[in-house]
């Protein structure tokens, strides 16, 4: 599964409307939180997320998860996002995952699956598997516990995942040390 997932041209999807739909959710939440790291914003996070995850368990009770083929790789993306923002609802995230993982490899993104599988074992208080989800402690970017770390880099690469210290160096690129507040 470590392979990207070609784009797929809109004209193949079978949902091009609901991939319109998801693309642009996913896009006010990228920008919503863009923004939060200015200037903080969490309530309206929380409202938007809730939102969102309200229309997205719509669109899978409709079309199940939303694949490559049925809305493309951009939406089938955006959907993960958007899915890995309902922290307040870790059903929905494990039915997703449930619905990710029954989907041959052409049809989900690797990295996507393996972040949510993270995301809904941290949210059980289980250890992650990825090593993708982080805490910010004592001025660091710390990984949440992992389950056999010392194979963690090589069932990253497995998803297409770099290794744990790439990701970390990448968190204080991107982000910065965290604020120590």
């Amino acid at each position: 599964m470590s392979e990207e997932v070609p784009a797929r041209p809109e004209s193949l999807i079978e949902f091009p409307k609901i991939a319109s739909e998801i693309d642009a959710m996913a896009k006010v939440d990228q920008d919503m939180r863009t923004k939060n790291l200015k200037e903080p914003c969490s309530g309206s996070l929380r409202l938007l997320d809730a939102k969102n995850t309200e229309r997205m368990r719509e669109i899978v009770a409709q079309i199940g998860w939303p694949t490559v083929s049925k809305v493309g790789t951009d939406a089938s993306h955006g959907a993960w996002i958007l899915v890995q923002h309902a922290n307040h609802q870790i059903d929905f995230q494990e039915q997703c995952l449930t619905l990710m993982k029954q989907e041959f490899s052409s049809e989900v993104i690797s990295k996507d699956l393996a972040m949510l599988e993270d995301r809904v074992r941290v949210g059980k208080n289980q250890l992650q598997l990825y090593g993708t989800q982080f805490r910010q402690m004592a001025g660091e970017h710390k990984p949440q516990p992992i389950e056999d770390e010392a194979n963690v880099d090589e069932r990253r690469k497995k998803m297409g995942l770099d290794s744990l210290e790439e990701n970390i160096a990448g968190m204080y690129e991107k982000y910065g040390p965290p604020n120590q507040d």
